[in-house]
C-alpha cells in the first residue's frame, strides 16, 4: 500500500512530495486515513533548523491532524477500526508504539510518533484520542496542537484568574487559542499583539479587548500605558524572539507570571534581572500547555458541541497536499490570518 507524503529532505528547502510504501504494523501503531492537517510554527521551525542540523533527514512532518483509523496492530486498545481520532503530538494513555520508517524511491523516510502531512500515517497509539463520529474534522484537527496547547497554557502554566490582565504576543493559531480561552475565563485586559494587522483583528473578534500592532511603535509602552505601573499578571510569548522574550518579562509584575511558547533559535540568549524569581515572579517554559489530550480533547469537544466555542473562525485557509509549500509561504508573509489547514 502507499500514499502521497510531503517530506523534509533538505533544511531550508522546500517540502518535497513522495509516494512512499506503508509497511506491515508492528505492536502499538495505529493506521489512519488523514482527512485534514494543521501546520504549526513547529513545523517551520523544523523546516529552518532553528534547533541545529536535523539528524533524521530525510522525514515527515506534522503534529495536529484529524481522520479515520483504517487498522490497529497489536495490543491497541483505545481505538479502533472506523473511529474518528484526533492525531496530537503530546502523549496521551496507551501504547508508545515504535516509530515508522517508510520506504521510497529517494530511499528511507523517518517517522516520529505522529505524522500529518501525508495521506495515510501510522501512528502510536498514544498520539491518538477518539471523538465522536460527525464531528467537524477541521476542528478536531485543531485540538492535535492549536486549542489544546493554548488552553493548556491559561489552564495550567498561566492559572489565569478572572479579572487578571494577559499580553499575548504573537497571534498566530496557539495564540488566537490562548486570546480566546483568556476571555473564556474573563481576563481583563486581554491585549493581543503581532506584526500583522489581519491576526491582531482577528484576535479582537476572538475575544481580545485591545490590541497592538507591533509595526515599529512602542509596544512596551502601549502596553503599560493600558496597564498602569503595576504591570501585567501574565505575559505570553509566541515568537521565540530574545527581545520579546526579554519585553515580556519586564511587564510581568512583581507577582506576575511570563510564559514562553515560541522556542528561540539555537545560540539566542536572553538578558533578563533574575532577582525577582527569587520571590514571586515566575518564569515557565510551556511544553504544550501541559496538556492531558485523552482529558481535555473531552472537554473541548463538548464545548463546540454545546455551542460554547467555535473554533471555525480560527481556519484561514484551506490547500490541497500538492500545495503544502504554498501554505507554509503564506504562513511565513501573515497573507493567512489563523491556521492553514491541509485537505488530505
Amino acid at each position: 500500500m502507499k500514499t502521497l507524503a510531503a517530506v523534509l529532505v533538505e533544511q531550508r528547502k522546500p517540502l518535497e512530495l513522495v509516494e512512499i510504501e506503508i509497511p506491515p504494523l508492528r505492536y502499538g501503531q495505529v493506521l489512519v486515513r488523514l482527512f485534514t492537517s494543521g501546520i504549526c510554527g513547529s513545523q517551520l521551525g523544523e523546516i529552518d533548523g532553528v534547533k541545529g542540523p536535523d539528524p533524521y533527514l530525510p522525514h515527515l512532518l506534522g503534529h495536529e491532524g484529524c481522520g479515520e483509523v483504517l487498522e490497529c496492530g497489536d495490543g491497541v486498545k483505545r481505538v479502533k477500526s472506523g473511529d474518528r481520532v484526533v492525531l496530537h503530538w503530546r502523549r496521551a494513555s496507551g501504547i508508545e508504539a515504535p516509530a515508522p520508517r517508510y520506504d521510497s524511491p529517494i530511499g528511507p523516510i523517518n517517522a516520529g510518533w505522529v505524522t500529518t502531512f501525508n495521506k495515510m500515517a501510522i501512528i502510536s497509539e498514544n498520539r491518538l484520542t477518539p471523538v465522536p463520529p460527525a464531528f467537524d474534522p477541521e476542528s478536531a484537527a485543531l485540538m492535535g496542537c492549536a486549542v489544546t496547547t493554548g488552553f493548556g497554557v491559561v489552564n495550567n502554566n498561566a492559572r489565569l484568574r478572572i479579572g487578571e490582565s494577559i499580553a499575548v504576543l504573537g497571534a498566530g493559531g496557539i495564540g488566537l487559542n490562548i486570546v480566546q480561552a483568556a476571555a473564556m475565563v474573563s481576563a481583563y485586559p486581554i491585549i493581543a499583539v503581532d506584526v500583522h494587522p489581519g491576526r491582531v483583528e482577528l484576535a479582537k473578534k476572538l475575544g481580545a479587548t485591545h490590541g497592538i500592532v507591533a509595526d515599529g511603535r512602542d509596544v512596551e509602552a502601549e502596553i503599560r500605558a493600558l496597564i498602569g505601573v503595576s504591570g501585567l499578571d501574565v505575559a505570553v510569548d509566541n515568537t521565540g524572539q530574545p527581545r520579546v522574550i526579554e519585553m515580556a518579562y519586564r511587564l510581568t509584575s512583581a507577582r506576575g507570571r511570563t510564559i514562553l511558547v515560541g522556542v528561540p533559535k539555537k545560540g539566542d540568549l536572553v538578558s533578563i534581572y533574575t532577582l525577582p524569581l527569587h520571590f514571586e515572579k515566575e518564569l515557565e517554559g510551556s511544553h504544550g500547555g501541559e496538556s492531558v489530550p485523552d482529558i481535555d480533547i473531552p472537554r473541548y469537544v463538548r464545548l463546540v458541541e454545546h455551542g460554547k466555542l467555535d473554533l471555525a473562525p480560527l481556519v484561514g485557509r484551506r490547500y490541497p497536499l500538492t500545495e503544502i509549500n504554498q501554505a507554509i509561504a503564506d504562513m511565513r508573509s501573515g497573507a493567512v490570518n489563523g491556521r492553514c489547514l491541509i485537505a488530505l
